[in-house]
């Protein structure tokens, strides 16, 4: 049926409203609008709730509710709130004030925080719901193909969506083919907004009530004499049930090496029963703390130092050179943070979140942790939020869209390798850095900041040293194991043949040669990548530059052209010199693909391999 809205009629056309609502929707605007609260929805509306609002025409979204007050909006006609889709706020106040503050410091609107924040199962807007006007008066034999297919399946299901029309007849453009039906009286048009989320459910096996006790489920046993197949599939049933404890269907087919025919028989003859039940998408762990940790002398003076220095400063720099044993330092006062009752933000860089961290937290923090990145499906995010949401989930570990979790009693806050660059957002936007905006959203709850690095920023270094932020340093590797020897080899320095063009100087070559002599692997970095950065006039130093970007032409010698690194342009290699004519060109630096090339040629023996975007 045609959404109430639709008919030209008021919602409550006798009851004026009093109260209004500020409503954040998931569009680029200037400034929050407002809505009115219809007089029967005044005790639903609440600050963090999720509300239908339509915007322009027809268009609808799902809205944060951001205030809700008695201010009448003067410059514009304020429209009715439609519905409410949460019965309990699923943003919290800490939330919208961080919302606020992200658009204002990084110059964007609330309502793109709010597309980066919520997941997507949250944000919702309209689809386009094609409707069956049985009243029509045109004949289908005078529809064309398309017209014809499409009224006829909206005869038999009576609506249909623009994707499901889309998959009917095979294309994308179906527009003109709706706009048709619809001049001419055969179908309607409005807006559905539809929730996306659904559980995932489970089919479980239990025993009928009438064979729970043990005299009635052996007389059965003893007295069956058909069936055999069902008499395994019921015996392999009772072993798993008495080991198990709960019977998933899938699982007991499975086991018992039967078929979905046989388990239906039992159930037909009223020995079994299949339920549905509601089940988590996210693993379930026991929720024990092991944090028995054996500190080395410096862990322990950097532990004791790190709480003297939180009582006295809301953000602290643990400047650890790597190897120290950081980590364990944070799972000790993360632990602390769960035995009171709190809960606890810990971001890493995207690359970061490896595999080996995870374990390592929960092999100490079991099922008090929850991880959060992009890798988790748009189900896995939203109960994830839930149980943030709820305070079941007291330690997030996450990448930098953690930091939008609705929390409801944060108090510790580690931003781990914090000097790092992925912890800034560049497009589209909010362009925020992760880091700054945690330390602010840990303000709006008062609770303390821990910045780890083996190499600060120097805007965080600068901080500790102005007194602004605490500092602690831990300059042993746990362990007493000893730094990697670096040594720093001037290349201007090395005499070469080629006038100081060395790629691999002797000492490298020789580190490399014992370390394939011993039979093991080598990495090599080179932060360039083609063959040569950028071609030089020898006469007058002109340069080859991008016409669009105005950047220097890198050569790629796999494709024999000069290449944009910003916007992919290509280009033939310079010949002659636009500025002076001359047609004497050389290489400067060199890439990845000319460092490949020279180790080729150095170890002919062994194989070498380049990796790069390329």
């Amino acid at each position: 049926m045609p959404h109430p809205t639709d008919t030209g009629q008021e919602l409550f056309p006798t009851e004026k409203p009093s109260l209004f609502a500020d409503v954040i929707v998931p569009l680029y605007l200037p400034k929050t609008l407002t809505w009115s609260i219809p007089v029967a929805m005044e005790q639903q509306v609440k600050q963090g709730c999720r509300v239908e609002v339509q915007v322009g025409k027809s268009k609808r979204y799902a809205g944060i509710v951001k205030r809700v007050h008695h201010e009448i909006p003067g410059k514009y006609e304020v429209k009715p709130i439609l519905s409410v889709l949460d019965e309990t706020p699923v943003v919290t106040t800490q939330q919208l004030q961080l919302w606020e503050w992200i658009a204002s410091y990084y110059c964007c609107s609330e309502g793109e925080v709010m597309i980066a924040a919520l997941p997507s199962h949250l944000k919702l807007s309209s689809e386009s719901v094609i409707q069956y006007n049985e009243f029509h008066a045109v004949a289908l034999h005078e529809l064309s193909d398309k017209e014809y297919l499409v009224a006829e399946a909206l005869e038999i299901k009576q609506q249909l969506s623009l994707a499901e029309i889309q998959t009917l007849l095979d294309s994308h453009y179906v527009y003109p083919v709706v706009k048709k039906l619809v001049e001419k009286g055969i179908a309607t048009v409005w807006e559905s907004l539809q929730e996306k989320y659904k559980e995932k459910t489970e089919t479980y096996v239990t025993l009928s009530p009438l064979y729970r006790n043990e005299a009635a489920l052996e007389e059965l046993v003893n007295s069956w004499s058909k069936a055999p197949k069902q008499l395994d599939l019921l015996l392999a049933f009772l072993h798993f049930d008495r080991t198990e404890g709960q019977v998933v269907k899938s699982a007991l087919l499975k086991k018992a090496g039967a078929s979905a025919a046989v388990l239906d028989g039992l159930v037909s003859k009223g020995v079994l029963q299949l339920e549905k039940r509601s089940v988590d998408r996210l693993p379930q762990m026991a929720k024990e703390l092991d944090v028995a940790i054996e500190f080395s002398e410096p862990q322990q003076k950097a532990l004791e130092s790190l709480r003297q220095q939180t009582q006295t400063h809301a953000v602290t720099l643990l400047h650890g050179v790597t190897g120290s044993g950081k980590t364990q330092l944070y799972i000790q006062l993360i632990a602390d943070t769960i035995r009171k009752g709190q809960q606890c933000l810990y971001l890493l860089p995207e690359i970061a979140l490896t595999s080996q961290i995870v374990r390592k937290l929960r092999q100490h923090l079991g099922g008090y942790v929850g991880i959060y990145h992009s890798k988790f499906n748009p189900n896995e995010r939203l109960e994830l939020w839930n149980k943030v949401l709820s305070g079941e989930i007291q330690v997030v570990l996450g990448a930098r869209s953690a930091l939008f979790l609705p929390f409801n009693n944060l108090q510790l806050v580690i931003i781990d390798e914090e000097h790092d660059s992925s912890f800034k957002q560049y497009d589209p936007a909010p362009r925020y850095h992760a880091r700054d905006a945690a330390i602010f959203y840990a303000s709006l709850w008062n609770a303390k900041v821990l910045l780890g690095s083996a190499t600060p920023s120097i805007e965080t270094y600068h901080n500790c040293e102005t007194g602004k932020y605490g500092l602690v340093t831990l300059n042993e590797r746990y362990g007493d194991l000893e730094l990697p020897a670096m040594e720093l080899i001037d290349l201007k320095q090395v005499p070469d043949s080629r006038k100081g063009k060395v790629i691999l100087s002797p000492p490298m070559k020789e580190a490399i040669d014992q370390t394939l002599q011993a039979g093991k692997q080598v990495i090599v970095f080179q932060n360039r990548r083609g063959y040569s950065p950028y071609q030089i006039c020898n006469v007058c130093g002109w340069i080859p530059r991008c016409e669009h970007c105005d950047v220097s032409l890198t050569f790629h010698k796999s494709t024999q052209k000069l290449h944009c690194h910003y916007c992919g342009a290509t280009y033939p290699p310079a010949k002659t010199c636009e500025a002076c004519g001359s047609h004497q060109f050389r290489q400067k630096s060199f890439g990845t693909e000319q460092l490949e090339e020279s180790l080729e040629q150095a170890f002919p023996n062994h194989a070498v391999a380049r990796m790069d975007t390329d």
